[in-house]
């Protein structure tokens, strides 16, 4: 049998964050997040013209392993910012992806872009800590969360000032994330039970998001002629961006 990756990942998730909880409390994230300066605005900065692309800094994955052995993360997030990224994501699953919310802090610290937490989110409390770690968006994913929980995780992010993306995988979820009224929709290519990516789909998936929707297309992304065969404007962009980072200047050009 095919490994569910996914399940894998918000099993593993659910562990670290019982023991996350019991060392910080959610009184303490909410008095940190009470003070702390307005986001930066990550759905405004898709909305604007042109393509525009989230760039992220991504160590690693469950399905190639060790991506960047050298992982600058101040280096990467100040390159995509220089040339032209509209936003950056940064991962931070510690277990598979070997991220962390200490680089979300770093990388609020080196850029002035809005960042996106890119982790596998179920509960208020890891909203809070992407807010007090420098969040400006979390992604909210419809293939493991129902609606009732995805409405309620995005009504609490908005109430601390985040945005959302809002990631589907398929006809129904798009629809289901559509139905919900979220406003930034992304269409991933890649399949989360086993990590296989495919762009053949996704262009028709990004046609059920209707206007006045933002439309993301996800993974698989290496070229101009990708950019084009899913036939978007925004894209979220990670792996072929750690091996080439000069693809970024030829995709915005």
């Amino acid at each position: 049998m095919v490994p569910d990756i996914l399940q894998r990942i918000v099993a593993a998730k659910r562990e670290t964050l019982a023991a996350t909880k019991a060392l910080t409390p959610e009184r303490e994230l909410r008095a940190r997040c009470r003070d702390l300066p307005p986001t930066r605005g990550f759905t405004r900065a898709l909305a604007e013209p042109g393509v525009r692309i989230i760039a992220e800094a991504k160590k690693a994955s469950p399905s190639k392993g060790l991506i960047a052995p050298d992982f600058d993360l101040e280096r990467i997030v100040r390159a995509y910012e220089a040339n032209g990224a509209a936003a950056c994501s940064i991962l931070t699953e510690e277990r598979f992806f070997l991220g962390s919310l200490e680089n979300l802090r770093r990388a609020r610290a080196a850029v002035e872009l809005p960042l996106l937490r890119k982790d596998f989110l179920f509960e208020p409390y890891q909203l809070l800590e992407a807010r007090a770690a420098g969040a400006d968006a979390v992604l909210l994913i419809a293939a493991m969360l129902p609606d009732a929980q995805l409405a309620d995780l995005a009504g609490e992010a908005h109430a601390l000032g985040l945005d959302v993306l809002a990631e589907a995988h398929d006809a129904e979820e798009v629809a289901r994330l559509v139905a919900l009224g979220l406003r930034v929709i992304g269409v991933n290519a890649r399949n989360l039970r086993t990590f296989a990516t495919d762009l053949s789909g996704v262009r028709a998936l990004l046609a059920q998001i209707p206007e006045p929707c933002l439309a993301v297309a996800e993974s698989a992304i290496t070229s101009r002629a990708d950019m084009a065969q899913v036939g978007a404007r925004r894209f979220l962009i990670g792996e072929a961006l750690m091996r080439r980072p000069e693809l970024l200047p030829e995709l915005l050009a």
